[in-house]
């Protein structure tokens, strides 16, 4: 990483920005964890809390201010702990609530605040509350979730994300009833209708919220409110209104502001935490009324709409063989961050335990180009105007593992996509070689360690391979390496916390037809930084509107920079910053 001798020229990072709404979490680096993949004790092959507790003090050499965890409350694990059986225990693979309490105090001693995923669109079957529910009609935990008696026939279609051919209705034959389910089968959505529903979710947030945690990222918390009359919803409809997409209209339930206004008065405002939604659903146009600070509901949410760049409509994640195109990924993050620039605040993301590999989707996983391309994709996250976060593993590079064979996969959304195609005759090995690219389990494989026997991850047997390129990329073999990914990361990140210009500043687009380089301008009071980031594995140009002198490089993925009189030349997957001022 070159920082310019010249660091007078730098925004004085003691200066701080007259900017309004000044908050911590805005500030933050966010550091997503997924426990079943970061770290095991025991040799079970399955990562667990003293895992991470072993790893603190590496936690803490990267400059994270939060980290997020996945779900680790008792489960199923149909979805990988997304289907909660107890909102107020720990999962026992993953070890005990003494675990916890000492995991959470050793974050704390290293001021690091941690985010629990709060999953109550839906639980799981196995749940007390649906036990009860599901025993008698007359049950009082009945209304925790949603029914349609068999009496009135078959209820009206409503499409399953997870359980593709039959919908999200299930017969239960026991109380001759159906019972709504957005996702699995053992995940029967909650019923927030239901005052007394909403009650015990308030409850269970302030159990966690009273033992220290610092705030929630809230799963499908755009899903909660449902029209309970559940309308027929036609095709038609949906092409007209929605493109087609079920989860845009799940996203559109008549009281889910109230809820989360609700929400927020009742449990969010009485703590000094951070919330972010998981948006599925929510468009751009949307998207204040979540995160506006006067309607009082979450500070931030996640929005899909970069993840859908590159992928081929009504096929299930497959990658359009022209490939995406840079120019409508600028175009849209540019959007994203103009429609918070007075209200609101945005997070940002490229890669997390729903998506792929950063490395791969976005950038360039060949050896030759992996490691510039992942410090490209950081200098990225961590210069735009959001709250970045960064999933566990990227830091290093990881990349996908590309699975040939399908039982290697472990995750129920490919799996179950799978045998759908098979029973529809489709050609399943075309797909195959999409979700190479894209499927989830991609980013669900053990961390890299090291370049001992399962990447340092375990003793035992994973419970999902791992990559076999881990004695390559690995945390052990880049931490002494002062070139690597992860020191580069680790460098970035003080960069940002040492210049509030990258988080309060403006941020301009600049050269928007260019369809290699990605240049933008980031700009307060009279500060002026330029980052320019080449997107592609051939040399681009960048044309400046005034002088570029290598004095003023602040931050710069390779060794050097070639500059010309109005131009500057970016090998490949270069990325830099610039002092304009």
């Amino acid at each position: 990483m070159n920082f310019s001798a010249n660091q007078n020229q730098t925004p004085n990072p003691t200066t701080n920005p007259q900017s309004p709404n000044q908050t911590w979490w805005k500030e933050a680096v966010v550091y997503q964890i997924y426990p079943r993949s970061f770290k095991d004790s025991n040799g079970d092959g399955v990562g667990d809390l003293q895992g991470i507790i072993e790893k603190l003090d590496y936690i803490k050499s990267l400059g994270v201010d939060v980290v997020w965890f996945n779900p680790i409350y008792p489960s199923p694990n149909c979805d990988n702990g997304y289907d909660v059986s107890d909102y107020e225990g720990i999962m026992p693979e993953f070890g005990t609530m003494q675990d916890f309490d000492r995991l959470l105090k050793g974050l704390h001693q290293r001021n690091i605040k941690l985010m629990m995923d709060l999953v109550v669109n839906h639980s799981s079957d196995e749940h007390e509350w649906f036990k009860q529910a599901s025993s008698s009609k007359e049950n009082p935990y009945r209304d925790y979730y949603h029914w349609w008696p068999a009496e009135k026939g078959k209820p009206p279609y409503r499409d399953s994300f997870f359980d593709i051919e039959e919908g999200a209705w299930k017969y239960d034959e026991k109380t001759d009833s159906y019972f709504l389910h957005y996702f699995a089968t053992k995940q029967p959505d909650l019923n927030w209708e239901n005052p007394v529903l909403r009650e015990e979710v308030f409850k269970l947030m302030r159990f966690w919220l009273d033992k220290g945690v610092d705030g929630f990222r809230m799963d499908v918390i755009s899903y909660i409110s449902k029209d309970i009359n559940f309308p027929e919803i036609t095709q038609e409809y949906l092409d007209q209104n929605d493109k087609g997409r079920w989860g845009i209209y799940y996203a559109k339930g008549p009281h889910l502001h109230d809820y989360l206004q609700q929400m927020n008065r009742e449990v969010l405002s009485q703590y000094d935490i951070m919330t972010v939604g998981e948006g599925s659903g929510v468009t751009i146009e949307e998207a204040t009324n979540f995160v506006d600070e006067d309607r009082k509901e979450l500070d931030m949410f996640f929005h899909f709409d970069g993840m859908y760049i590159g992928l081929l409509p009504g096929k299930y994640k497959q990658p359009d063989p022209a490939g995406w195109k840079l120019t409508d990924f600028k175009k849209l993050y540019s959007k994203w961050n103009d429609i918070f620039a007075e209200k609101g605040w945005g997070s940002i993301y490229l890669g997390n335990h729903d998506q792929p590999r950063m490395v791969s989707r976005w950038g360039n996983d060949a050896p030759e180009f992996a490691a510039v391309s992942s410090k490209m994709l950081h200098t990225f996250l961590l210069t735009m105007r959001a709250t970045p976060y960064i999933y566990a593993g990227d830091e290093i590079g990881m990349g996908n593992i590309k699975f040939d064979d399908i039982h290697d996969y472990r995750d129920i959304e490919t799996l179950n996509m799978y045998q759908k195609l098979q029973k529809d005759g489709e050609d399943t090995q075309k797909y195959m070689e999409g979700w190479k690219l894209t499927a989830r389990d991609n980013s669900r494989t053990p961390f890299q360690w090291n370049d001992q026997e399962n990447a340092g991850f375990t003793t035992g047997k994973p419970w999902i391979k791992v990559n076999t390129n881990f004695n390559v990329v690995n945390e052990a073999s880049q931490d002494v390496d002062p070139n690597s990914v992860l020191n580069y990361f680790r460098k970035l990140i003080q960069f940002r916390k040492s210049h509030p210009i990258l988080v309060y500043g403006d941020y301009q687009l600049l050269d928007e037809a260019n369809e290699q380089v990605y240049a933008y301008a980031r700009s307060l009071d009279d500060q002026k930084l330029l980052v320019l980031l080449n997107f592609s594995a051939q040399e681009a140009e960048y044309t400046s509107l005034q002088p570029i002198h290598t004095s003023a490089i602040l931050i710069n993925n390779y060794s050097d920079l070639k500059v010309g009189q109005e131009k500057v030349f970016l090998k490949p997957y270069q990325a830099v910053m610039i002092n304009l001022k």
